[in-house]
């Protein structure tokens, strides 16, 4: 067996560094972001607990800080709303509510873009990202991942004579942004991918992709 030499392993490039180095840091990179995010995501809904009485704390019932119980909290008032708003008492406070929060200057602007985002991808019954498509984009010889969306009945009847699909392509790796544009939709090419493969596919920028082999119409262009 060769015996190692120290200066093989000094900081001057050698192979082994390096590939222990990066095994190391696959193993702590993901472990430390997902603990990052756990801590700030933790620490942000037990802040929830201030909306208690000072007396009703955690803290000054028991004495000492338990993290996650704003967690806790956050949960049951969401499930409790949800619980609430299913009966009928609960749908007429829910209309009473929502009718108060639209008649109040500027606060209605944004208050009815954040809910007909959210009920159209929330929704038990909502379409958003129905498909996963192939659009030529940002230019004529390049294909990007993109979902379908509905298109305004107003476009439609102004881009009467061929099918338009309205479509959203998002950007890597924040997929909350992005760009809504309308496109024919014989230039289209249907994946037949789920929605969350296509996410993970673009947050990773195409590292992590479909494990199953897809086989793509040819587009008709």
């Amino acid at each position: 067996m060769r015996a190692v030499d120290l200066r093989d392993l000094s900081c001057g490039g050698h192979p082994l560094v390096k590939k222990y180095l990066l095994t190391g840091l696959l193993v702590w990179v993901p472990l430390g972001i997902t603990l990052w995010v756990l801590n700030l995501l933790i620490g942000t809904l037990d802040r929830t607990l201030t909306l208690l009485p000072e007396h009703w704390h955690p803290d000054e019932l028991l004495g000492i800080h338990i993290p996650g119980l704003g967690v806790i909290l956050t949960a049951v008032v969401v499930v409790g709303t949800g619980l609430l708003v299913r009966n009928v008492f609960g749908q007429r406070l829910l209309a009473y509510w929502d009718g108060m929060l639209r008649r109040i200057p500027f606060v209605n602007a944004i208050y009815n873009s954040v809910k007909q985002v959210s009920d159209t991808l929330l929704s038990d019954s909502g379409s958003a990202f129905g498909k996963v498509l192939l659009v030529h984009y940002p230019h004529p010889h390049s294909w990007s991942l993109a979902f379908q969306t509905s298109v305004p009945g107003e476009v439609t009847r102004v881009l009467a004579g061929e099918e338009y699909v309205g479509v959203f392509v998002p950007t890597t790796p924040s997929p909350v942004n992005g760009f809504y544009f309308y496109v024919k939709k014989s230039e289209t090419v249907e994946l037949d991918i789920s929605v969350d493969a296509a996410f993970k596919a673009i947050i990773s920028m195409g590292v992590v992709t479909s494990p199953e082999p897809t086989q793509l119409p040819r587009p008709n262009l």
